[in-house]
């Protein structure tokens, strides 16, 4: 099953993409937005289409006691919509420090801070859906013809 990582910001929404079997995710692409739901949407559409995406995996963002404050709130709705509007399955995925990880991993590689501001979203997103995509019981294999 090939899903697509949803890392919501308010300003940015950054993307990341698993092969088909379900086993590696890798950073895709930063599309604008995320506040608005129905924008997201639209915007992923397309995406979603092109890849041959078959569900979705969205960051969570809990607090550190692991509670839920506006932003999770916001996250549940952007989920609930998202998969109304591209007739998807939706997981929600705790993304607890995924930004954070995310641009540790990019300074260690050398990249820049500017550069940095322009892939962090995505490499947070690759980072929720390859934590998801280990948490499952293996690959989702089409059986062969």
């Amino acid at each position: 099953m090939r899903y697509l990582g949803v890392d919501i910001g308010k300003k940015r929404t950054g993307l990341a993409i698993s092969d088909p079997t379900g086993l590696i995710a890798r950073p895709l692409e930063v599309v604008a937005g995320g506040a608005d739901a129905a924008a997201l949407g639209r915007a992923l559409r397309p995406i979603v289409e092109r890849e041959q995406v078959e569900g979705l995996v969205v960051g969570l963002p809990r607090r550190m006691g692991g509670e839920e404050g506006p932003e999770a709130v916001h996250a549940r709705a952007v989920a609930t919509h998202l998969a109304r509007a591209l007739g998807l399955p939706v997981e929600l995925w705790d993304e607890r420090l995924s930004t954070v990880e995310a641009t540790d991993r990019l300074i260690e590689a050398g990249v820049r801070r500017q550069e940095r501001r322009a892939l962090v979203d995505k490499v947070a997103a690759a980072l929720i859906l390859q934590d998801f995509l280990d948490e499952q019981d293996g690959p989702v294999m089409e059986a062969a013809p």
